[in-house]
């Protein structure tokens, strides 16, 4: 045997695979509109491969959905880490900031977006957001060491982002986008 055979993927590799491609596919047409097929197409594997990795639909998304926490997290503890300053303000703006440059991936950004509105009918998804958010609020607390309203106000900006890249406010220029945008970054 050749040492350069080809190696065979693990299923933890295509798991993986799996759930990069179903990001793109859920983003652009999100849960309702998303198809396994169109996710195993994408991935290069059969729809049935998609069923060994994944039980069904609903546990694609929300393993998805877990994936993008996963990197929202690692967003923020960069930002975290790069903060200049011990003072909870100094925390949340640079973990602020590195949220920021996270959703200018507009993937990542629209997962987020179709699973806060699958999560108002779809219970697993409702579970696995609430999760994730419950570990991301616990751990900007822990790691800013802010109030109660200080990362109530962190989460909101956040929330407040998102409307603002999924708007495209910057391309308007209007009073109410003025409003809207005035003091946030984003990228």
């Amino acid at each position: 045997m050749k040492a350069e055979q080809r190696r065979l993927s693990t299923a933890e590799e295509r798991r993986e695979t799996v759930l990069r491609t179903a990001i793109g596919a859920f983003a652009a047409r999100g849960y309702f509109g998303t198809t396994t097929t169109e996710v195993a197409k994408a991935a290069g594997i059969s729809q049935a491969y998609v069923y060994r990795l994944f039980p069904n639909k609903e546990a694609l998304f929300t393993a998805v959905v877990e994936h993008c926490f996963v990197q929202v997290r690692a967003a923020l503890e960069r930002g975290a880490a790069e903060a200049k300053g011990s003072t909870p303000e100094a925390a949340l703006e640079s973990m602020g900031d590195a949220y920021a440059r996270l959703i200018s991936d507009n993937d990542l950004l629209l997962v987020q977006l179709h699973a806060q509105a699958a999560a108002v009918s779809e219970p697993a998804i409702r579970d696995a957001v609430r999760a994730g958010y419950a570990r991301t609020v616990e751990y900007v607390r822990g790691a800013s060491g802010g109030s109660e309203q200080q990362i109530q106000q962190f989460f909101a900006t956040g929330m407040l982002c998102h409307l603002i890249v999924s708007i495209d406010a910057n391309a308007v220029d209007a009073p109410w986008t003025r409003t809207l945008a005035a003091g946030i970054t984003h990228y």
